[in-house]
């Protein structure tokens, strides 16, 4: 995934009456378009994989379904991944890196040849249910100073060719993720694609048009206020502001409504008022920032949820409410960059172990923990009270080296639990990463295994998963196997 540039500080319009009229007149323009009135979205998920604690596909999928999730966007297709998709029925997108693009673009054999691997190959009866293919991530975002702007339409036609030869371009449809950065305005009724943009843009979007792609669009109002001091923190969620912004005849109400409609008076000015978009990436982090937490991330998510579903639209899309809307993201991914921020390892609804951080209802009842998931031993790696721990800073820099520690730091969850406190989580931490290796808590006689939950409110100290269990058959099925083993376990560690 690439790094999310900070989201445009945009937001917008007074109520328009939704008339019959109005309706009837949006409803058969996009009809004529596209052939299909859009009038109810579908919640679903990112499913990153860049994780230190990985469950099974198959427990994963399961999870999805138990939720009633029909959707999954991935960064990649990832054999794995694929495999535990395999007659899931769920919608799926799958991802081309960004680093990808360049061959691909100059390539119609390397496009053949990944069509080949990645979509052919599990387009099968009882494969998986490919729709779209995110042709790179983000690849217009201004950090990456236009490294990989000219390959995206080239990778695009290639693409769509290889799809062609393999009878799958009316089933799997081409789209571009793109960043909110890719668009700017002071309001949103003039927005615009930036200059450099607006010709490779333009191009793109016919592709996608000719082919009844719709824009895919990432929007992250969290970054609006992680990265402005003076960004309305009521304006970045839906539950009313004092800091409503006019534009003509519309207000906006929140930073979501405001970022969409800028994007859909871009693509007006462009010529494709009616372009039907996506929401690719929208969530709020838990941890790892101020204004990073459980509260925070289900009030948005709740809210956004709440207002995509009832099919209010915007003030420029008055009852057309974005196709699909993707969560980001399904689990937190503790192997994340933290360049632009420790929150980047902290978006999941679900910790890395399926269970559900808050109660959260994406229009099907309270999330629901994942079952049978297998876990490690009950047991944690903390500093040993009866030890000096005045030479243990390297061995905390060696552990938060390898595993996530980034809950210790300012705005973290963990950031209050004293020297001791932050001693113990990375140890820990390294411990379970490393499977609960007894060697792995020894830091020269500073660390100890304990049996007590060393938690401390909401600073969790977890404990590992087994990442070979899966939910086809390779599970413990009888509680009184997983307390043997455990004991053995047990009288094993005593003995060495």
């Amino acid at each position: 995934m690439g790094f999310k540039k900070m989201a445009l500080m945009i937001t917008y319009l007074p109520k328009q009456e939704k008339t019959l009229f109005s309706f009837l007149s949006v409803s058969v323009l996009l009809f004529l378009c596209w052939g299909v009135i859009v009038v109810e979205s579908g919640i679903g998920v990112n499913w990153g994989t860049i994780s230190l604690h990985k469950m099974s596909p198959f427990t994963v999928v399961d999870l999805l379904k138990e939720n009633k999730i029909q959707k999954v966007k991935l960064f990649d297709a990832d054999p794995d991944v694929m495999k535990g998709l395999m007659g899931s029925g769920l919608e799926v997108m799958v991802g081309i890196p960004n680093d990808m693009l360049a061959v691909l673009s100059s390539s119609s054999s390397a496009a053949d040849l990944w069509v080949s691997q990645n979509v052919s190959r599990y387009m099968v009866k009882g494969g998986v249910n490919i729709k779209y293919v995110a042709v790179g991530n983000e690849p217009f975002l201004t950090s990456y100073s236009g490294q990989y702007q000219s390959y995206v339409v080239p990778a695009m036609t290639n693409l769509l060719q290889s799809l062609a030869k393999a009878n799958l371009a009316r089933n799997v449809k081409l789209v571009v993720p793109c960043n909110a950065d890719a668009y700017e305005s002071s309001l949103p009724s003039q927005g615009t694609f930036r200059p450099e943009l607006t010709p490779i843009i333009t191009q793109m979007v016919s592709l996608l048009n000719s082919n009844g792609s719709p824009f895919v669009v990432n929007i992250y109002p969290f970054l609006s206020l992680y990265g402005n001091s003076d960004f309305p923190q009521d304006y970045a969620f839906f539950e009313g502001t004092t800091h409503a912004v006019t534009d003509g005849p519309n207000v906006y109400y929140n930073a979501f409504d405001g970022n969409l409609d800028t994007l859909i008076a871009a693509l007006t000015k462009i010529g494709y008022a009616q372009m039907p978009i996506v929401i690719g990436e929208v969530g709020w982090p838990t941890d790892g920032a101020l204004g990073a937490n459980l509260t925070a991330a289900r009030v948005f998510n709740q809210g956004l949820v709440n207002h995509v579903l009832s099919n209010k639209g915007t003030p420029l899309r008055p009852g057309v409410p974005p196709m699909d809307v993707y969560l980001f993201s399904l689990f937190d991914e503790g192997a994340k960059s933290v360049l632009p921020g420790n929150f980047e390892r902290h978006w999941g609804i679900f910790s890395f172990d399926g269970q559900s951080k808050y109660p959260l209802n994406l229009g099907n009842g309270l999330l629901k923990n994942a079952k049978d998931v297998e876990y490690l031993p009950y047991r944690w790696c903390i500093a040993n009270p009866l030890k000096d721990l005045a030479e243990v800073n390297n061995h905390v820099r060696l552990a938060c080296s390898y595993a996530d520690c980034t809950t210790l730091n300012y705005g973290g969850s963990c950031n209050e639990i004293g020297a001791k406190g932050n001693i113990s989580y990375a140890f820990n931490s390294y411990y379970q990463l490393q499977k609960q290796n007894p060697r792995s808590c020894d830091f020269d006689g500073l660390g100890m295994v304990t049996f007590l939950n060393p938690s401390i409110g909401e600073c969790r100290f977890l404990v590992g998963v087994n990442d070979h269990a899966s939910s086809s058959g390779f599970r413990l099925q009888n509680s009184w196997i997983s307390v043997v083993l455990i004991l053995l376990w047990d009288a094993w560690f005593f003995l060495v």
